[in-house]
């Protein structure tokens, strides 16, 4: 079968941020299947231009990239995010109609508005069209206050519902998603969770080479990695570090970038946090030796009730490379941290929980070791990347049938 995969986000191993939609179509392109996706020279994560024109990536002929024109300024403000998403859903339109022979057509939001591109294609090329649901856009921006106009609030909800109503299958990555899904939509939901390769992670490897890029040889390291955004409640952590500012074994690490970042690292120099980094984002190619080299690893997002329903990237990849988990989420991924005995669980949005459960498990490593194994160990069994895109292409060959 031709796949054609619309995605704005879309990074491949030598970029930062989610790989996922590579490491499946890679996944499916090795299965004999032809995968082509338009996607953006933007970076979605740090809003850099990653390619200067179009350009193709090929893999053993099946396996294809094209990048297509997009607004750059999308870390500037809302409106400026909202020409960014718009740039790309006119621009991959066009460079769609040119693909041929197309038998199935995937979408994923967000951003939400690439779906109305998947939707015209699909029925153009008289493919199926296939729409993955990766949060719950507008509800998430709603939530958060970004997205405050009751005119763009209705005109959202409306392309929701048309785009719900009209795949011909719907993806989550996450089981949080589907009872809202089904308040608006009928049509088939089929859960293909996050997760991550285990094979690209060592467990075994302790990230020297990082430990002593930083001076953190004899430290505690807690880590933290991916976006510095409004969602994900960095500054929690920045209040946790000045808690810790006594305990001068701990360092905390946080890798990565986002629309947020310049505000935290001045936030950290006034409160004088010397026990903290910030490092420059890392392609995902080497982000299991940054991973490594951490005693703890951390995820956190804001005391949203929305937020209950998301199973956040990072996770999994602390899981795989074999790091207990320090976890500010509740919800669904708060039960797989705690079926699997991988980690931790504090309330979201409490610095001196936080703080006190870094204290306490930085004297436990053994406990921590344990954490770790068991999460390796249900990765594999449960959310390992080579079983999901098995479960992908299986359900991609069911929908062409359908």
């Amino acid at each position: 079968m031709h796949i054609l995969l619309i995605h704005q986000a879309f990074a491949s191993l030598d970029e930062p941020g989610g790989t996922r939609h590579f490491e499946m179509s890679q996944h499916l392109s090795e299965a004999g299947h032809k995968v082509t996706v338009i996607a953006s020279p933007i970076s979605y994560l740090t809003g850099s231009t990653k390619i200067n024109k179009r350009q193709e990536f090929r893999d053993d002929g099946n396996f294809t990239v094209l990048r297509t024109y997009t607004y750059k300024a999308l870390h500037k403000s809302f409106i400026h995010r909202l020409f960014s998403f718009f740039s790309f859903m006119f621009s991959s339109f066009w460079v769609g109609l040119k693909v041929k022979n197309v038998d199935l057509v995937w979408g994923t939001s967000p951003p939400i508005f690439q779906g109305l591109t998947v939707w015209a294609l699909a029925r153009l090329k008289g493919a199926k069209f296939v729409f993955e649901v990766r949060d719950l856009w507008p509800d998430f921006a709603v939530a958060m206050g970004v997205l405050n106009n009751k005119t763009i609030i209705r005109l959202s909800e409306w392309l929701e519902r048309f785009l719900y109503r009209r795949a011909d299958q719907i993806i989550v990555n996450s089981p949080g998603f589907t009872e809202h899904i089904k308040r608006i939509s009928s049509k088939p939901i089929d859960l293909i969770p996050n997760g991550a390769d285990a094979g690209m992670f060592d467990p075994n490897s302790r990230g020297i080479d990082f430990r002593e890029l930083y001076k953190l040889q004899d430290k505690f390291m807690v880590l933290y990695t991916g976006a510095h955004g409004m969602a994900n409640d960095l500054g929690v952590v920045l209040k946790a570090a000045a808690l810790l500012k006594d305990q001068e074994q701990i360092k905390i690490v946080l890798v990565g970038d986002g629309k947020e970042k310049r505000n935290l690292v001045r936030q950290a120099k006034e409160l004088d946090l010397n026990n903290l980094i910030f490092v420059s984002p890392v392609i995902k190619s080497n982000i299991a030796e940054v991973i490594a080299a951490a005693d703890l690893c951390l995820a956190t997002l804001q005391p949203i009730e929305m937020y209950k329903t998301v199973y956040p990237n990072k996770v999994f990849d602390y899981m795989a490379a074999g790091r207990a988990t320090l976890l500010g989420i509740d919800g669904v991924i708060r039960e797989v941290i705690e079926s699997s005995s991988s980690g931790v669980f504090v309330q979201p949005g409490d610095p001196q929980a936080l703080a006190e459960q870094i204290k306490k498990l930085a004297s436990m490593p053994e406990l921590l070791e344990q954490m770790g194994k068991n999460g390796r160990a249900y990765l594999l069994k449960h959310f390992d990347r080579p079983v999901t895109a098995a479960q992908l292409q299986d359900l991609f060959k069911k929908t062409i049938k359908n």
